[in-house]
């Protein structure tokens, strides 16, 4: 099992994000020629170096905005911001071309400003540009390009998760979100080159730290605001973080959102075996290194040789939600790591039907899902039993079959392959992209396994 973990001790933003899968081996001109795919290379340029953090070497990315598309030859380091901090550090909080995030704009004149790591872009105004791109001008951006589906997918749900937090955040509708011309062309950098470095690692699963937001104020058009932003705290609803690390915004929204979607489970004791490590370098000098960790690795101990893990077996009973309330509630649970969730049908007092929601997960994971047991269920208390898990090794091989690849997942046991099946996700694509029956594809694998 090959997985991407990510070490958020110093929090996380587009670009740093964007570094850190660069120095774990995505090339640069591959994703330069998978962004040129969006036909926006007029508008922007990506240079890659090397830089270093409190002594810690790795990767950093600029984004430099074309002539004509951010009043001129504009690149987005610290050293172009004017907004002051209440703390005197400069403006570029987690990046070094800051993010311009969505919101709702109430007037004409404000749209530059909700944001508390926004600065005034009055050249913007002067120089006449183009009209702000909303949600569904990226997302149609997005989808008439030629990029992979999946990068699309991945891509649609991360800016989905930005707009629909600044919605929140701002009381409007999400289709009344803008993103202000340049910031859009920044997210839209960060965000759809995130996808396309997710998807050019092909790890089985991505996991995280908690998340350091930082903390601390940060002045803006409007006066001080909080950090960290109130998008950010939105977008990371239900997720693990930390504060405090520094007074200064380190999760950006959109670094938020990369992780709100891509990470299949968060914990701050991971069993790991690392075999690469890189650092994505942010563009502000901090007490803490600012850098973003991230490793591909395998499972380690129990988890990689299968064995004996301890785990914890949560139950509650719950006879006041509908199956619709239950349905999404499993589905949070699983999206944040759970090792299994099942619903036994019981009968409560006073004859009621009702259902047993049982949930597994690692013994380290307890009071974290027994919380979002609390703030996604109805029930009113949690019983936890201890438990030891007894794990077959899995392992994962590519099967080249009439149809496509397809990824099979191996069971393991003292070094010998005992069964192997398709994954169904990749069976599913190859139904849809040939356009034939799910069982169809499962009747070609079969006469090649």
């Amino acid at each position: 099992m090959k997985i991407l973990y990510y070490d958020c001790f110093a929090g996380i933003s587009g670009d740093m994000n964007l570094a850190a899968m660069i120095g774990l081996g995505v090339d640069p001109a591959y994703l330069r020629r998978e962004l040129s795919k969006l036909g926006l290379d007029h508008e922007f340029s990506l240079t890659v170096s090397d830089d270093a953090r409190n002594g810690i070497c790795g990767v950093r990315v600029d984004v430099a905005l074309t002539a004509g598309h951010g009043g001129h030859a504009h690149a987005h380091d610290h050293h172009d911001h004017h907004d002051h901090h209440d703390h005197g550090h400069d403006h570029d909080h987690a990046r070094g071309h800051h993010e311009h995030h969505a919101h709702a704009h109430a007037h004409a004149h404000d749209h530059d400003h909700d944001h508390a790591h926004e600065h005034d872009h009055l050249h913007d105004h002067e120089h006449g540009h183009a009209p702000q791109r909303n949600f569904k001008d990226i997302a149609a951006i997005i989808s008439a390009s030629s990029l992979d589906p999946a990068v699309k997918a991945t891509s649609l749900a991360i800016f989905a998760k930005v707009a629909e937090a600044e919605a929140k955040v701002h009381g409007k509708p999400v289709d009344e979100v803008h993103f202000h011309e340049v910031g859009a062309v920044d997210s839209i950098v960060d965000i759809v080159g995130a996808a396309i470095c997710r998807h050019a690692l092909d790890v089985d699963a991505v996991w995280a730290s908690p998340v350091e937001l930082g903390g601390g104020f940060v002045r803006c058009a409007h006066g001080l605001m909080p950090a960290p932003a109130p998008a950010t705290v939105e977008i990371l609803a239900g997720i693990p973080t930390t504060r405090g690390a520094v007074r200064q915004e380190t999760a950006t929204p959109t670094g938020a959102a990369i992780l709100a979607v891509l990470a299949d489970r968060f914990t701050d004791a991971p069993r790991l075996a690392a075999r690469k490590t890189a650092y994505g370098i942010g563009h502000r000098q901090s007490e803490i290194p600012n850098v973003l960790r991230v490793q591909l690795a395998g499972p380690a101990g129990s988890e990689a040789a299968g064995g004996v893990r301890d785990a914890r077996l949560l139950q509650c009973n719950i006879d006041d939600m509908t199956a619709e309330m239950l349905g999404v509630a499993m589905d949070v649970l699983m999206e944040q790591g759970a090792m299994d969730v099942h619903f036994t049908p019981i009968v409560m007092k006073k004859s009621r039907p009702a259902t047993c929601l049982s949930l597994l997960c690692a013994a380290g994971d307890e009071a974290r899902f027994a919380d979002l047991l609390f703030r996604h269920t109805t029930t009113l208390g949690i019983k936890s039993f201890p438990l030891e898990k007894t794990m077959l090794e899995t392992r994962f091989a590519t099967l080249d079959t009439p149809l496509g690849p397809v990824a099979m997942k191996q069971a393991v046991r003292d070094g010998r392959v005992i069964r192997a099946k398709p994954e169904l996700e990749d069976c599913r694509a190859l139904a849809a992209r040939h356009d034939i029956p799910l069982a169809e594809v499962y009747r070609v694998i079969g006469k090649l396994v």
